[in-house]
């Protein structure tokens, strides 16, 4: 994707939620390279210091760390901001069924700390980090907007209290948003390590390990997954909207094919082959299937297509190509 076919963000201030994570640090980067003053916001509880390395320096960059369940700290990050990119939140269906106070803290309540601060700030421009995960157990393939099932764990329930939330300061306060619901996005940079890391960057890990990744159940689980740059263009389209039957919408964010995991170990180590030929005897093993876990997840991107003008530019094969190399001369 060529910064060219992107829209323009230069002089606008935004504000980056979880900022040091792996998705806001992506932002971060194509903001400032498109000439926005971007401001960090992050406590550190899941992103990391050397994610933010790169701009650390960049005159248009400024870090703030604190914590978005305090509301003192979420008027002081808006401060000035003219455009609010909310991507702080607790993580992982595993991870809210262990601690579902903490993600609830994090997510329903901080959600809430930003949209009010945004509101009292005059932000123009409120994006956040919705999820797939809100689709519960519907059923229908593939996924579009409007028909959402029941929450299957207490993250899937945060996130639908977000948009819940942000519809609810449209009614009352006519304050816009546009909510992104992510499909399992991967690429550079994100953790392979911890109980709670994604699926992609652990198998990567796993291989180049010569350990066998586990898959949690007989791997006929599918996913739709979406590649970084992807999520960027979206994510510069949404802060960019002004027309109203754009605004206050909530869009999915994928690629829209589906691969089951045992394509996807697949996949990576035809990747991996190109650096190391050991990788091809190490085979997946079968674990038992997490609770909580959708079946199957598969996105419709016609609304995104449509209204937000989004073309995702990357699918899973040539995003994985992009995000092995960068493993294999990173992680060795």
């Amino acid at each position: 994707m060529h910064t060219s076919t992107l829209p323009s963000v230069a002089g606008t201030r935004i504000l980056v939620t979880g900022g040091a994570g792996f998705i806001g640090s992506h932002l971060i980067h194509k903001f400032l390279d498109l000439g926005a003053f971007v401001r960090c916001l992050d406590n550190f509880s899941t992103g990391k210091p050397q994610n933010l390395l790169p701009f650390r320096e960049h005159r248009n960059f400024e870090f703030l760390e604190g914590d978005i369940r305090d509301f003192d700290v979420c008027k002081k990050a808006v401060l000035g901001c003219n455009a609010v990119s909310h991507q702080a939140a607790l993580g992982s269906v595993p991870r809210s069924l262990a601690d579902p106070v903490s993600s609830n803290a994090v997510n329903v309540s901080g959600f809430l700390n930003m949209l009010e601060a945004s509101r009292l700030e005059g932000i123009t421009h409120f994006v956040y980090a919705a999820s797939s995960a809100t689709y519960g157990d519907a059923k229908a393939l593939p996924k579009i907007e409007s028909e959402i099932g029941e929450p299957l764990s207490p993250y899937a329930a945060t996130k639908l209290f977000n948009e819940i939330y942000a519809r609810v300061y449209f009614k009352n306060y006519t304050f816009s948003s546009i909510g992104l619901r992510y499909f399992n996005v991967f690429g550079p940079r994100q953790d392979p390590e911890g109980a709670y890391a994604a699926v992609i960057p652990k198998f990567i890990a796993s291989l180049m390990n010569g350990e066998s990744p586990v898959i949690n159940g007989d791997g006929s689980f599918s996913r739709d997954y979406t590649y970084i740059e992807n999520v960027v263009q979206a994510n510069l389209l949404a802060l960019t909207a002004t027309e109203s039957h754009v605004l206050n919408e909530i869009y999915n964010i994928a690629y829209g094919e589906q691969t089951t995991l045992v394509e996807l170990v697949r996949e990576i180590k035809e990747r991996l082959l190109n650096y190391d030929q050991n990788v091809k005897d190490v085979d997946p093993v079968f674990g038992p299937q997490r609770k909580g876990d959708v079946p199957h997840s598969l996105a419709s991107i016609t609304k995104a297509r449509n209204l937000l003008g989004y073309e995702p530019a990357y699918d899973l094969k040539a995003g994985l190509t992009e995000t092995v190399e960068w493993y294999f001369k990173n992680l060795n």
